[in-house]
């Protein structure tokens, strides 16, 4: 049988019957990574005698039962492994080994994980394309002309043309849902602060950021709760406690109640994606699933979006040099007062007094009680992960300086926040999973998202698409 794209827990399970050995299974997903990634550049670390010689020493182990025993993995370039470079794009950091392993590494080697990459981001993690001066740019196994994604895109491809079993990224405006919709994977990005991930103290900050997660990406929906349970767990050096999250609600499609958010007015989407949205709701209900078109949170669209907006500004303003500072006042300066597009909101949080940002905060805990109110109504809300299948590549002047063609119409680059900040900025947990093509051959996945601590259940949503037909295929020639 060819491992290339089974899923980490049927691969796990191989080992453990003696079915494939370490040491082989990690060669074939070597070999594949020498002989096809030219092209697609996402593992652009390689670590490959350092996993081969902890393989051959698993190989020997008599006690196979962790959890992801011998599971070849590739991570996020931004995560801290011992001896291998973090420099999340910048050249002045290339030479930088790490000394310290994220807790996340930590966690997934003790479930027997055999990490031999890791792979590409954009600068900073800030785009939904993932290109560097340190190791160039990434393409999309299904249309190298177009981007995997971003920030995790070099993880979601890595996935989809079978170079590795499993993997883990980061979210703070898409990061991890956007490139599993453009490449076609799944992709979980957990309850805010659930996962911690504190590694390298040169590199890594011991504080979370606000919104920002790191949660798991595979080729199955029960890759991503098998990864989850390693990661979601407090840290120990800060605390004793640990975390039981609630089972998941989602049991059969035939109990499930589903709210599906297809489009919304002034928030552009494409039409592909809207139709896939009510293709999809069409299916559900014909499976006997409970359906609603119209059911929203009581709150405004727009203002959730716009704190969000707000938010993510004051969350990565501790990474504004003096210069960027300067240049953001002047350009708020210059607003026109009428400017409602997602770069003006953000440039107008720039310096934001901590008193405002607490009244920002409060607002958003009451909107994340209005959700709370909404999800007990409903199992899950389905709406799309972004505004478009995976973008050609643009890799010119800043985010702000960027359009993007959504059905004729010219599109600010940062107004596409508006469907991964819908969710993050409560700090919900969602899973992404893929639904199918469109006509172009680029893939197309749903953002399911659920209560505060309601991961199990938005990733059983997402098992039970798979189980239904929605699940990953690969790309031509993969």
């Amino acid at each position: 049988m060819d491992p290339s794209f089974l899923s980490a827990t049927l691969l796990g399970a191989m080992i453990r019957e003696r079915k494939i050995g370490c040491l082989e299974l990690l060669d074939h997903y070597i070999d594949r990574t020498e002989r096809l990634d030219g092209p697609i550049n996402a593992v652009v670390v390689r670590d490959f005698e350092r996993a081969r010689h902890r393989a051959r020493a698993l190989d020997s182990q008599a006690d196979k039962s962790a959890a992801l025993f011998g599971v070849p993995m590739t991570v996020k370039e931004s995560f801290d492994v011992v001896g291998l470079p973090t420099t999340r794009g910048h050249r002045e950091l290339k030479d930088h080994r790490a000394a310290v392993a994220s807790l996340s590494i930590r966690r997934l080697e003790a479930a027997g994980a055999v990490i031999f990459g890791k792979t590409n981001v954009p600068v900073d993690l800030a785009d939904w394309q993932s290109y560097n001066p340190v190791y160039g740019a990434s393409a999309n196994p299904w249309n190298t002309a177009h981007t995997p994604g971003g920030s995790s895109g070099g993880s979601a491809a890595a996935l989809a043309a079978g170079f590795s079993a499993l993997e883990i990224g980061s979210d703070i405006g898409g990061s991890i849902r956007v490139p599993a919709h453009f490449c076609g994977v799944f992709g979980h990005k957990p309850t805010w602060a659930l996962c911690p991930n504190y590694g390298d103290p040169t590199t890594s900050a011991a504080a979370f950021t606000d919104i920002a997660v790191i949660g798991p990406m595979a080729r199955a929906a029960a890759d991503l709760d098998t990864a989850l349970s390693i990661l979601a767990q407090p840290d120990p050096d800060e605390s004793g406690l640990t975390v039981t999250l609630p089972p998941s609600r989602a049991t059969s499609l035939k109990t499930l109640r589903v709210a599906v958010w297809a489009d919304e007015p002034g928030q552009t989407t494409d039409a592909e994606t809207v139709a896939a949205m009510h293709a999809l709701a069409d299916s559900l209900e014909r499976q006997g699933v409970t359906v609603s078109r119209v059911a929203r949170p009581d709150f405004a669209a727009v203002e959730a979006f716009h704190l969000y907006l707000q938010l993510l500004d004051a969350g990565w303003s501790a990474r504004n040099s003096a210069e960027l500072l300067a240049m953001k006042r002047a350009t708020r300066d210059g607003l026109r007062s009428d400017d409602q597009g997602a770069d003006a909101v953000m440039i107008r949080a720039v310096d934001m007094p901590h008193r405002t940002w607490l009244g920002i905060n409060e607002r958003r805990h009451k909107l994340r009680r209005l959700w709370s109110a909404f999800f007990r109504e409903w199992d899950a809300l389905l709406c799309p992960t972004i505004a478009t299948a995976a973008l050609p590549h643009m890799q010119y002047g800043s985010m702000a300086d960027r359009r993007v063609k959504v059905d004729g119409r010219d599109v600010p680059y940062n107004d596409m926040l508006f469907w991964p900040g819908l969710i993050a900025g409560c700090h919900l947990p969602a899973t992404v999973a893929p639904i199918g093509l469109t006509s172009a051959g680029l893939p197309l996945g749903v953002q399911i998202a659920g209560p505060l601590y309601g991961d199990r259940t938005t990733i059983a949503v997402a098992g039970l698409l798979e189980q239904a037909g929605y699940g990953f295929i690969s790309p031509p020639g993969y």
